[in-house]
C-alpha cells in the first residue's frame, strides 16, 4: 500500500479538543484511557484503535471524516509518519488544507488516497467525498490478527453502519452474537449496536465501509 497522504490525525484531535476547551484529563475520562494515551496519539507518538478513534470523536462532537481534513491553526502539528506508510511531506499535506468543504472525487485514483493507518492492524484508505455529506466512505484493511479494539471491548458510535467483504474473512461481534463475515457477504447495522471486528485468519480481510451520519 503507497498512500499518497497520511493525515495529520493527532493535530486534528488536539485542535478540536482545545477549541471546545477540554483538558487531556477530561478527555481521557471521557473516553475510558489514560490522558497519557491521548497526548501520545495527538503528538503522533500512538495510532488509536478503530474503537478508541471513534470515543475520542464521539466525545469531541466531530465526524471521522474530518480527521482526514487539515486545518491551518496556530500551534497545529502534523503527525509523524504512521508505521508502514510514506513520510509526510508539505507538499502532500498542501492538499489537505482546503478543508472540510473539499470534494474528493468523481475520480479517485488507486494510488493517490488519503490513508490512515491504526493501531491493532486496521488500515483506512479514504474512497471519496462529496462537500456536505456526512459520511464515512473507505476501503477498510484488518491484517491477520488485526481488530477494531485491541482489548477486545465492543465500541459504539453514532450512524449507520455498511460493509462488503471483497476478500479474507471476519468475525463480527454485534451485540450478544458473532457472525462470520466471507468474501460475497454484507453486513449493516446501527453503529450504536455495540460491536467489534477481528480477523483471525492469516491473510487480510479487505471490503468497503459506508458508515453515514457518524456525528450525535
Amino acid at each position: 500500500m503507497s498512500p499518497a497522504v497520511v493525515p495529520p490525525v493527532g493535530a486534528r484531535i488536539r485542535q478540536a479538543r482545545l477549541e471546545r476547551g477540554r483538558s487531556l484529563r477530561a478527555l481521557a475520562r471521557e473516553v475510558g484511557v489514560s490522558a497519557s494515551l491521548v497526548s501520545q496519539i495527538e503528538t503522533g507518538k500512538s495510532q488509536p484503535s478503530v474503537s478508541t478513534l471513534y470515543a475520542i470523536t464521539t466525545a469531541l462532537g466531530i465526524s471521522v471524516e474530518s480527521l482526514f481534513d487539515a486545518r491551518e491553526a496556530a500551534g497545529a502539528t502534523a503527525l509523524p509518519a504512521a508505521r508502514g506508510t510514506v513520510p509526510h511531506a508539505l507538499a502532500a499535506l498542501a492538499t489537505l488544507a482546503a478543508g472540510r468543504g473539499r470534494r474528493i472525487g468523481p475520480l479517485a485514483a488507486a494510488g493517490e488516497r488519503e490513508t490512515l493507518e491504526l493501531d491493532s492492524g486496521v488500515v483506512w484508505e479514504r474512497l471519496g467525498r462529496v462537500p456536505g455529506a456526512d459520511v464515512d466512505f473507505l476501503l477498510v484493511t484488518y491484517r491477520p490478527g488485526g481488530a477494531s479494539s485491541g482489548s477486545g471491548a465492543l465500541m459504539r458510535h453514532a450512524g449507520t453502519e455498511y460493509g462488503y467483504l471483497t476478500s479474507g474473512e471476519l468475525v463480527l461481534t454485534l451485540g450478544f452474537d458473532e457472525y462470520t463475515v466471507r468474501p460475497g457477504d454484507s453486513v449493516c447495522f446501527e453503529s450504536t449496536t455495540p460491536h467489534r471486528y477481528r480477523n483471525d485468519g492469516e491473510v487480510p480481510a479487505v471490503g468497503v465501509w459506508f458508515v453515514s451520519g457518524d456525528v450525535q
